[in-house]
């Protein structure tokens, strides 16, 4: 379980393929100093995805039992890969746009939470295919969002609190 609240931001320095697998080698000083063999860890909201070499990653080690929860739960499994249709300067924030999936649309609700590449965020405005977040400075400077551009790809992780409220709520509906 993780909280969205990203820790480094980190590079990737080599992909080596094997007969074993893919190892990914990440440029990360302070998370790597504090992780040992078996942790778990967010790599841009996900446990698993293909990366470029030089890509810049927000990483985030696990929510330990005793810790605060400063986002929202984030589990760390993408439920789909988006498009950024707009990340522009409004004053001293931004505000960036990011394709919804149709199918997905349900999910997302007005100051509800979203990771997107692993940070949790309140979601501004729920638009006809698309939904908006606002981003702080601070935000934009601590994570991989200081060099994301229009028709960049995100993972987005919806809410688990909708999905479970979905899950619970089909049965009934399907008996109508």
């Amino acid at each position: 379980m993780f909280t969205g609240l990203i820790e480094e931001v980190g590079t990737v320095v080599a992909m080596r393929a094997s007969d074993n697998g893919t190892k990914l080698e990440i440029a990360a000083p302070r998370a790597a100093r504090e992780m040992h063999p078996g942790d778990s860890i967010a790599v841009n909201g996900c446990c698993l995805t293909l990366l470029r070499q030089d890509s810049r990653l927000n990483l985030e080690r696990a929510l330990r039992a005793d810790g605060r929860l400063g986002g929202h739960f984030v589990q760390g499994h993408v439920d789909c890969v988006s498009r950024i249709i707009a990340f522009d300067r409004k004053g001293a924030d931004f505000r960036l746009e990011v394709e919804l999936p149709e199918s997905s649309g349900h999910y997302v609700v007005s100051k509800g939470s979203i990771a997107v590449d692993g940070i949790s965020l309140t979601v501004a405005e729920v638009l006809p295919g698309s939904f908006a977040v606002w981003i702080i400075p601070h935000t934009r400077r601590h994570t991989n969002l200081d060099r994301a551009t229009t028709g960049d790809l995100v993972n987005l992780e919806f809410d688990i609190l909708a999905k479970y409220v979905e899950r619970m709520v089909a049965p009934s509906v399907t008996k109508e």
